[in-house]
């Protein structure tokens, strides 16, 4: 399924500046019975966003309106535990487009890639001066470069490089998935199969 095409993104954050958050707070497993990618940005942090009757807590970044954007600045080691890709498929559906972390559990920064959101890994020096340039202002706007593959803290300049697979790299700008890359190079599979001798 195709997504929209990753180049450069401008956009204000939401910090969650929390360590170790796993895949069970981002999508709860009660919500993995759907099939389909659409309708999980509601289920979000679940239990994080809401109380138990449903109503919003709002000490929670995603429920404070001072935090917009579509970009997620997380805590070090975020998507850790299960594998589930539901967990990507809920920050998509949300609206993020990027996660920023110094560190990210490789099973969700791959399922990430597969469906258009872009998984940045800083130092975790230049996480903390992004945290606390949004504390001091939410307004604070991020630059994230795919094609030169940097980060900018557009308040100071402040920058960072950071890596992705070239593969990976393309069908972002593309907005390719999987299946996707391969519908794009059928004619070229197809002459390969017909010159290559069985």
């Amino acid at each position: 399924m195709a997504y929209d095409k990753f180049n450069i993104l401008t956009s204000t954050a939401v910090p969650l500046p929390i360590e170790n958050v796993d895949t069970d707070q981002i999508i709860p497993a009660r919500f993995l019975k759907a099939t389909e990618r659409k309708g999980f940005g509601d289920n979000l942090f679940r239990d994080w966003r809401y109380h138990p009757d449903g109503t919003p807590k709002t000490e929670f970044p995603l429920n404070d309106q001072k935090y917009t954007g579509k970009i997620l600045v997380g805590g070090k080691n975020f998507g850790s535990g299960s594998s589930r890709e539901h967990a990507a498929w809920a920050v998509y559906d949300y609206g993020f487009r990027c996660v920023v972390s110094s560190f990210f559990a490789d099973i969700f920064r791959g399922n990430c890639l597969n469906i258009g959101v872009l998984p940045v890994q800083v130092s975790p020096e230049f996480l903390q001066k992004i945290f606390q340039a949004i504390e001091a202002d939410p307004t604070t706007a991020l630059e994230v470069n795919l094609p030169d593959q940097t980060i900018t803290l557009l308040s100071s300049g402040a920058q960072e490089r950071f890596d992705i697979n070239d593969y990976k790299k393309g069908n972002m700008l593309n907005g390719f998935d999987d299946i996707d890359y391969l519908l794009n190079i059928k004619q070229q599979i197809g002459d390969f199969a017909q010159d290559t001798p069985l």
